[in-house]
């Protein structure tokens, strides 16, 4: 990203995307955040005003319907986004359309749990819950890109995908379950919780409790826009 460019980070959860956008583009650049959920934007908009940033604003949709003009943007972001849009087609498409031609698509997901211990965690505790109302959604869910990756190309971006295991510390199970299974499990019974808390410790903790690294198999999608 450079000075003055015009910047999408779809969806934009929690923001932390576009405060780190915000300063790499400047004053004179502009970086729109994009969520489907008021909660998020609402945590969003906290972000932007603890950290005094002006140049951002933020909008609610989906990335299958972008809130956009065509050719607006110079870079789309999307961190750990992709695995959770239900019509990755249509989303191809709204990137292609928003993006400027010969611009960028910079993407991340996880790969599949023998490379990422996140989504290993979280698919164990997710076993004990009701399925997904949608299939083919979720961590994972693009451990394979080929697909998205044809989509993107039928839609106009050339794009590509390149694999880093990344990694990082935690200190203890009970922080890794409050962080990665809290949402996946609030539905269930307590007695059902304790089920897959357990299944979840044995199977990922299996030397006892304490601090414990994790892989972080990541997969970047990176593309260009037609020219």
């Amino acid at each position: 990203m450079a000075d003055g460019e015009r910047v999408l980070d779809v969806p934009t959860g929690t923001g932390n995307i576009m405060v780190l956008a915000a300063p790499q583009v400047g004053p004179n650049g502009r970086v729109l955040g994009v969520d489907i959920s008021p909660e998020m934007l609402a945590y969003a908009q906290t972000q932007l005003t603890t950290n005094g940033l002006n140049n951002v604003s933020l909008r609610e949709g989906g990335a299958e319907a972008i809130p956009a003009d065509d050719n607006s943007f110079d870079v789309v972001l999307a961190s750990l986004s992709f695995m959770y849009v239900v019509d990755r087609a249509a989303a191809a498409g709204e990137f292609a359309r928003v993006l400027r031609p010969g611009d960028r698509l910079v993407g991340s997901v996880w790969t599949g749990p023998e490379q990422c211990d996140l989504v290993r965690f979280q698919k164990i505790a997710g076993s004990f819950a009701a399925a997904p109302p949608v299939p083919g959604v979720g961590p994972g869910a693009l451990a394979d890109p080929a697909q998205f990756l044809q989509q993107l190309t039928e839609a106009g971006i050339d794009a590509h995908a390149e694999t880093e295991i990344l990694g990082f510390d935690i200190d203890s199970f009970a922080m890794a379950w409050d962080g990665f299974a809290g949402v996946t499990t609030a539905s269930l019974s307590p007695e059902r919780q304790q089920e897959a808390r357990g299944a979840v410790f044995s199977e990922t903790w299996p030397d006892g409790d304490g601090p414990r690294h994790f892989r972080d198999g990541t997969q970047f999608i990176i593309g260009r826009n037609a020219e």
